[in-house]
């Protein structure tokens, strides 16, 4: 994360936060030389506009920031690098929740993926530490969001099964947790047939990765990521339209570390494990084919009706073993199905749960935080679609309706009954450049899932 955020400076230039509606009162008691310079702007205080206010000496005075009542968490995403370069700090009063938000949202704008450009451009502006604003909890938050970027936005040459481990490893170092990986044919041997499956056409072994964190007598938290690191479609191959983005589709895997990194930063008193299966879905003599019948570590065989539904074979896999411990909590992440991109676009992540309870309270979270979720249903009659004649389970349907559901009903099936269990099919990237969210790979719904299980397990540092 930049250094963009910093102790006071005594040159600091003011950030004036103005709500739309409370604008006009504020224009009323300012000097006519700053009253007039504004209007002549034609500065309303529409939400995310900006005016930048001269000294009398013409120098930079004070910026003016149109915002929301609630300063969310990108008010202030486009200015780190919109404002020219200095230092700015916010006048006027911010509570916790707005400073916290004002100092994500300049971190989160600041980011910049530069590993392959030689300048990428001006460094971005800085902002003062609000004083209200919790550091460390927008650190946390900010390095998170900035691992998911990072990892989603690598190319696959250089981010493939055995990289995604080494980034799990680096994680687990700096925790210090605990970090196994099962590599190659050693998963059938360990009992993971259909990840071993799903990667074995890839000359980049699978691995299962399996972080695990906190005390024993801690409540567990299990979170599972799909880690597909590059999808060709295997034998049913995608055209090449469809697999230009396919280096996005180990996101799931990213938000599993992404999200680890802001528990274990916290402290919250839980006993975390993380597995992410990691593979390549590739094409060659040894791939797995239409109409194979799979086994699973749950012991369900699941026909293949598709190859390039393979990033549920994989979480079968993973969810099996996660719900042997018989955790307290038990969330994965999935870039999962187009079918949720159609039905919500690719802002808003399709949750599924088998608990009222907890879906009501991720997405009333998600409405807190401004990391916004919306439940799909896990509508039993469509389970139909799923039956197989050779086997226990199909992995795709005929017909192609509700794409979404239908996948997470086939997650539901090696999800032990009574563990509460929420399953995200989300995107990962941005299509285009917003303030505070660049064009790129992108974290979602770890805000709103944080909260819940920092609401649920307690406190932390």
């Amino acid at each position: 994360m930049p250094a963009t955020l910093i102790d006071p400076v005594r040159d600091a230039v003011s950030l004036i936060p103005v709500h739309k509606g409370q604008f006009d009162a504020w224009l009323a008691e300012q000097p006519l030389r700053r009253s007039t310079w504004v209007k002549a702007g034609a500065f309303r205080a529409d939400p995310g506009s900006t005016c930048l206010v001269p000294s009398e000496r013409g120098s930079l005075e004070m910026v003016l920031v149109g915002t929301e009542a609630t300063i969310d968490p990108f008010a202030f995403g486009a200015l780190p690098r919109s404002l020219p370069d200095g230092a700015y700090r916010v006048d006027g009063h911010l509570d916790a929740t707005a400073a916290h938000n004002a100092a994500l949202g300049w971190a989160l704008g600041s980011y910049a993926f530069t590993r392959y450009k030689k300048s990428a451009g001006r460094a971005p502006a800085r902002l003062v530490w609000p004083d209200a604003a919790d550091r460390p909890a927008v650190q946390r938050t900010a390095e998170a969001i900035y691992l998911v970027r990072d990892l989603v936005n690598l190319p696959a040459n250089d981010l493939g099964p055995a990289e995604l481990a080494d980034a799990a490893e680096k994680l687990a170092r700096r925790h210090k947790a605990k970090c196994r990986v099962i590599v190659g044919d050693e998963l059938i041997e360990a009992g993971y047939p259909a990840i071993h499956a799903v990667g074995r056409a890839s000359v980049r072994a699978p691995r299962l990765i399996d972080l695990t964190w906190g005390k024993k007598s801690h409540p567990k938290v299990t979170i599972v990521g799909k880690g597909v690191c590059f999808d060709s479609g295997g034998l049913d191959i995608k055209p090449s339209s469809g697999m230009l983005l396919m280096k996005k589709d180990m996101g799931g895997g990213a938000h599993a570390l992404g999200l680890a990194h802001m528990i274990m930063a916290a402290g919250l008193p839980v006993r975390l494990r993380v597995l992410v299966p990691a593979v390549e879905n590739m094409v060659s003599g040894d791939a797995f084919r239409p109409l194979d019948v799979l086994r699973t570590r749950k012991g369900l065989t699941v026909e293949v009706g598709n190859t390039d539904a393979e990033g549920r074979l994989i979480l079968c896999d993973a969810l099996a073993e996660a719900c042997r411990e018989k955790p307290a909590l038990l969330v994965d992440f999935s870039t999962l199905t187009g079918a949720a991109r159609v039905a919500l676009g690719p802002d808003i992540p399709a949750m599924f749960s088998n608990d009222d309870a907890l879906a009501d309270e991720l997405a009333a979270a998600g409405r807190a935080v401004c990391d916004p979720v919306w439940r799909l249903p896990l509508h039993q009659p469509y389970r139909k679609g799923l039956d197989s004649k050779v086997a226990d389970i199909g992995n795709v349907a005929s017909g192609g309706f509700a794409g979404a559901i239908v996948a997470g009903l086939f997650l539901e099936a090696f999800v032990e009954p009574g563990i509460p269990w929420a399953h995200f099919d989300l995107s990962a990237w941005n299509f285009s450049a917003r303030p505070g969210r660049p064009e790129g790979g992108e974290a979602l719904a770890l805000r709103a899932v944080h909260a819940v299980i920092a609401r649920r397990f307690g406190g932390g540092e």
